[in-house]
C-alpha cells in the first residue's frame, strides 16, 4: 500500500499576518503613506563675526576684559575658559558679587560639544550656557550672582568641573 501524502498546513500565525498586510494595503482605495518627520536642525549660535562668515579685520587674540555684560551694555568682568581634551582650563575662577559678568568660552575640542552650567550650593542652575560643538567660541553673559562658591560643569561631560568664587 502506497504511503498517503498529506498536504503541508500553513501555520495559522502566518496566514493571519498575510491577511493583516493585505487588508492594510486594500484600505480606502487611495494610497496613504506615512513618512517619518524630518529632524529639526538648528545651527549653533554664531558667537563671533568670524564664525558667522562675516569678514573680520584681523584675527583677534583673547577676548578683552571689557565685553558688554547681560545688564544691557555696561562693561564688566570677563572670565576666559577653554575646553580642551575634555577638561576645563582653568578650573578655578573669581567673579564679582552682585555684578553681571561674561564668560568667554573657547571650545577647542574638534567635533565635541561642551557648555558651561553654573550651579549653586544646592545644585540648581544659576546660569546655563548653550552647548557649542568645537572648535567654536561663545560669549556667555552671566547675570549677577550672590557671594559664594559655585560649581561649573559641562552638561555633556559631567566629569568636566570647576569652581567660581563670587565675592
Amino acid at each position: 500500500m502506497p504511503a498517503v501524502r498529506r498536504p503541508r498546513l500553513i501555520p495559522l500565525a502566518l496566514l493571519a499576518a498575510v491577511a493583516i498586510a493585505l487588508s492594510a494595503c486594500a484600505g480606502s482605495g487611495s494610497a496613504t503613506w506615512t513618512y517619518a518627520p524630518q529632524p529639526s536642525i538648528t545651527p549653533p549660535p554664531s558667537p563671533t563675526a568670524a564664525a558667522s562668515g562675516a569678514p573680520s579685520a584681523a584675527p583677534s587674540a583673547a577676548p578683552s576684559a571689557a565685553i558688554p555684560s547681560a545688564s544691557g551694555g555696561s562693561t564688566g568682568t570677563t572670565l576666559n575658559v577653554v575646553a580642551v581634551n575634555i577638561a576645563f582650563d582653568p578650573t578655578s575662577l573669581n567673579a564679582p558679587a552682585g555684578q553681571a559678568f561674561t564668560i568667554a568660552f573657547d571650545n577647542q575640542d574638534s567635533g565635541i560639544p561642551h557648555n558651561i552650567d553654573i550651579k549653586d550650593a544646592a545644585g540648581n542652575s544659576a546660569f546655563k550656557g548653550d552647548i557649542i560643538t568645537g572648535p567654536a567660541k561663545a560669549s556667555y553673559a552671566v547675570p549677577a550672582l550672590g557671594a559664594g562658591a559655585y560649581t561649573f560643569i559641562c552638561d555633556v561631560h559631567p566629569n568636566m568641573t570647576g569652581t567660581i568664587t563670587v565675592q
